[in-house]
């Protein structure tokens, strides 16, 4: 019984960990497509986890919602904050710190 419940368990962690990978790349991908669009420089090529919660989507059905952060810089050498959520494997909302256009 408990070997059972034990083997529910990892391979629900494991299936969250692939899913959270394939997110983070997911969001990867729309932060750099971003900063391409608007020309800036996404530093460190990377996107950091913020945040986990559940949210509806607008079907109304529940997904994870996960927030990631992540720096651009638009002159090379300054940093400014960029955020990106993701609901379920979709972009949700993508915001990127104001900077003067030059």
């Amino acid at each position: 019984m408990w070997e059972a419940a034990a083997l529910v368990l990892i391979l629900a962690g494991a299936l969250f960990w692939a899913d959270s990978l394939r997110a983070r790349e997911r969001a990867l991908a729309a932060g750099r497509r971003a900063c391409q669009r608007y020309g800036v420089q996404l530093l460190d090529e990377t996107v950091v986890f913020a945040s986990l919660r559940l949210a509806r989507g607008e079907d109304g059905r529940v997904r994870l919602q996960r927030t990631y952060s992540f720096e651009f810089s638009d002159t090379g050498d300054n940093r400014r904050r960029g955020a990106i959520v993701m609901l379920g494997p979709d972009l949700a909302h993508l915001q990127l710190e104001p900077y003067p256009i030059q």
